[in-house]
C-alpha cells in the first residue's frame, strides 16, 4: 500500500476515534449537568438560614442534582412577588402574608414550614411599666406599618380587657431596635425573639417580651418556604429534592451547630455583618421552634393553617375566605 493512501486511512480512524470521544465526553457531561434553581431569603443571611447555607457548603443539593442560588432580597416584600410571579423558585416568606396574598388572587404557595412556632412577640424595657397587654393603654407602639401588626396589637389587647384605641401605633419602619432602645416608642410589634430581642438584650437593655399565643393569636408557622402555583407545576419534583438536602442541612446544624453557625458566618452578607455570640443564641433559640418530634422536618398541617386563616379573616387583615387546600401542599410526608 502506498505511503499516502495509508496515511489518509490513519486520519480518517483518528477523526472517527476523536468523534467518538467527543460524543461521549457530551454524554458524561450531560448526565453530570445540575439543574439550577433558585431561592430568595426573606432577609439577610442569619441563624434561621443555616440549614441552608450547610445544604449548599456539604454538597447536599448536588448531590441531588442540583446547583442552588441563594439570593437576598433589596425589600422583604420582593420574595413573595418574585416567587409568585416565577422570577425565583423558591422564597422564605411568612405565613399570614402569604395568606393574604392569596386574598388578594396572587398565586403563591407554601411548601414547607421552616419555622413552625411564633417568633412575632410585643417587646418592651423592664422599665416601661408594662406588663400585660392592658399595660399598653396610653403607649406608644412602633411598628413597620403592616395591617397584621395593627391586627395583632388590637386582639392583643381585647383579650386583656383593654381599650385598642388607646394605644398610638408609631410608623418606624424596620427601625425597631433604635426605636425602642431610644424611648422613642414604649413597645414594638414585629420584633422577633430570636433577633431584635437578643440585639437589644446584648446592648445591655433589660427586655421582656408578651407571648401573643397566650392572648389568642394563633400560633403561626413563623417562617415559610413558598413558590408560585406554575413553578410548582413545574419542578415539583426538584422543590422537592431541594428540600430534601435542606432536610440533611437541618440534621447537620443540630448534630454540630458551632459547625452549622460557622458555615453561616462564612456566609455573611457586607452589608449586613453578623455578631457570632448574637447568630450562636439566635440558633439556640431557633432550633426547638423548628422542629416537633415525629413530625417531619417541614410537614405543615392544615389545622394550623385554618386557625390563620380563621384569624385574619376575624381580624378584618383579609376580606375574603381563603381556601386553605390551596394555600399549602406538603412535599414530605409523615408517612
Amino acid at each position: 500500500m502506498k505511503k499516502g493512501k495509508l496515511m489518509t486511512i490513519l486520519l480518517v480512524i483518528m477523526s472517527l476515534l476523536a468523534v467518538g470521544c467527543s460524543n461521549n465526553t457530551s454524554k458524561e457531561k450531560g448526565n453530570n449537568e445540575l439543574e439550577e434553581m433558585s431561592i430568595m431569603l426573606d432577609w439577610y443571611p442569619n441563624a434561621v438560614h443555616s440549614a441552608i447555607y450547610a445544604a449548599q457548603e456539604k454538597g447536599y443539593f448536588k448531590d441531588e442534582g442540583l446547583d442552588v442560588k441563594i439570593e437576598m432580597p433589596a425589600d422583604t416584600n420582593d420574595p413573595l412577588k418574585l416567587a409568585a410571579a416565577g422570577k425565583v423558585d423558591l422564597a422564605i416568606s411568612y405565613q399570614a402574608q402569604l395568606l393574604l396574598s392569596r386574598s388578594e388572587d396572587i398565586p403563591v404557595v407554601s411548601v414547607a414550614a421552616l419555622v413552625r412556632h411564633t417568633l412575632n412577640t410585643i417587646m418592651y424595657k423592664e422599665d416601661s411599666g408594662i406588663r400585660s397587654p392592658k399595660d399598653l393603654e396610653g403607649k406608644r407602639i412602633g411598628y413597620a406599618s403592616s395591617s397584621i401588626s395593627e391586627a395583632t396589637v388590637a386582639s392583643v389587647m381585647k383579650s386583656d380587657g383593654a381599650d385598642e384605641s388607646k394605644v398610638k401605633m408609631t410608623d418606624v419602619g424596620w427601625d425597631l431596635i433604635a426605636s425602642l432602645a431610644t424611648d422613642r416608642v414604649d413597645a414594638t410589634i414585629g420584633g422577633l425573639i430570636n433577633h431584635e430581642l437578643v440585639l437589644l438584650q446584648k446592648e445591655g437593655y433589660k427586655m421582656k417580651a408578651l407571648n401573643l399565643t397566650d392572648y389568642g393569636i394563633p400560633d403561626e408557622y413563623a417562617l415559610i418556604v413558598v413558590t408560585g402555583e406554575k413553578t410548582l407545576q413545574k419542578k415539583k419534583a426538584s422543590i422537592e429534592k431541594f428540600w430534601r438536602a435542606v432536610t440533611k442541612g437541618q440534621e447537620m446544624v443540630k448534630q454540630n451547630p458551632t459547625s452549622g453557625l460557622q458555615i453561616l458566618l462564612n456566609h455573611e452578607n457586607d452589608s449586613f455583618p453578623l455578631d457570632p455570640e448574637v447568630e450562636k443564641e439566635s440558633l439556640q433559640i431557633l432550633l426547638p421552634l423548628m422542629e416537633e418530634e415525629k413530625v417531619p422536618f417541614g410537614f405543615q398541617e392544615k389545622a394550623k393553617w385554618q386557625e390563620e386563616a380563621d384569624w385574619l379573616l376575624k381580624s378584618g387583615v383579609i376580606k375574603k375566605k381563603v381556601d386553605v387546600d390551596d394555600a399549602f401542599v406538603n412535599i414530605v410526608s409523615t408517612k
